[in-house]
Parts: structure tokens; C-alpha cells; sequence
């Protein structure tokens, strides 16, 4: 099986193999248009800002290319955030994969912004959370999508949002699977096995 993880200023790219490399895979990391339209599997991963980050990719043209991929797509962290339409992080418009807004968390008294370490994940369904009920994950976000007809994951987190989503052939986790040990893990597998 052919894995491609898109090539860009996205940052945990190299976690993200070595996840992979603990199912026996070793996947390419490429920005390569069609070594990665010939990948049986993408990864769309992303740590960091989403305006700097979406100027990056419409320079090397992926902001065309991922919203046309047929074959399954994972978005991570950022990556779901951008798959999304648009994003309250410095007035972004993103891929547009998802017509949602992303939006940034209102601090409470007793919860800081970001979300930052290990969160469980309710409501669960569908093929990519199989045999994954309230299990916890690891979250480093500020800015979150709301619960939309797409979520397949929620978590509570100053307000409920969604964790996981999916369209088509696209899939997105806020959080981390590849940081987020055996249940990570099994979603990782979940996705290969798609």
C-alpha cells in the first residue's frame, strides 16, 4: 500500500511517519502532484498558523490539488481546520472540503486557551472511530470546528466540538493520532484499512 503525506510547512510530519512506521508501513512524504494523486492513502497533516499556511499551499498549487484527491484523505489538527471553508484565524479562506467555519475558543474562568493535552472523544461513529468509545486523545488546538452534520467525533472542551469528520472521501481529526498511543494508533490503522 502506496501512503503519500503531503510535503508542506505543516511540521509534524515526521511523527506522522514514524506512527506509520509502527503499522509497517513506510510512507512517502511528497509534494509531488502525481506521486501523490497515485497514492493509495493520503495524509494532509498541519501544526501551525492557517493564513501563513494556506499562502504556502496555493504557492505550490495543493490548495487545487487536495480538494480534487478521489482517493481517502486524513486532514490532521490544522489539516481538518483547512479542509474546512473558512477559518476566524487571521480571516482565512480555506479548501472549502468542509463548508464549515472554524473558530477560535473563548477562554473561561476555568478553561485556558489552547486546548492543550489528553481529551476524550464521545459520540463516536462511523468507519475511521471503529472500536474507539470515550477514549482519550491528545489535542494542541486554539480554534476548533462546531458540531455540523459531518462529525463523527465530538469532545468538550470549553464548548462541544468536533473532533473527527467526515465527507466523501475526506476524513479530519483535531487531534493528534499519531501522539496519541494505542488508540492513535487503532484510528491510524482504521484510515489504512479504509
Amino acid at each position: 500500500m502506496k501512503i503519500a503525506i503531503i510535503k508542506y510547512n505543516a511540521g509534524n510530519t515526521q511523527s506522522v511517519i514514524f506512527a506509520m512506521n509502527r503499522l509497517g508501513i513506510e510512507p512517502i512524504l511528497t509534494r509531488d502532484f502525481d506521486e501523490i494523486q497515485a497514492a493509495d492513502k493520503v495524509i494532509f497533516p498541519g501544526v501551525g498558523e492557517a493564513n501563513s499556511t494556506m499562502k504556502h499551499l496555493k504557492e505550490l498549487k495543493l490548495d487545487r490539488l487536495i480538494p480534487n484527491l478521489k482517493q481517502p484523505v486524513l486532514g490532521i489538527c490544522l489539516g481538518q481546520q483547512l479542509m474546512c471553508k473558512y477559518s476566524e484565524e487571521n480571516d482565512t479562506e480555506c479548501l472549502g472540503i468542509f463548508d464549515q467555519k472554524v473558530k477560535k475558543f473563548m477562554p473561561s474562568d476555568r478553561e485556558k486557551v489552547p486546548h492543550m493535552g489528553w481529551n476524550n472523544l464521545l459520540q463516536t461513529n462511523g468507519p475511521l472511530m471503529k472500536g474507539i468509545d470515550e477514549d482519550d486523545v491528545y489535542f494542541v488546538h486554539s480554534y476548533y470546528v462546531p458540531i455540523n452534520e459531518a462529525t463523527v467525533a465530538t469532545t468538550n472542551y470549553i464548548t462541544p466540538f468536533s473532533a473527527a469528520m467526515h465527507r466523501n472521501n475526506f476524513y479530519a481529526v483535531q487531534f493528534h493520532p499519531e501522539k496519541s498511543g494505542k488508540q492513535g494508533q487503532q484510528i491510524l490503522q482504521n484510515f489504512v484499512a479504509l
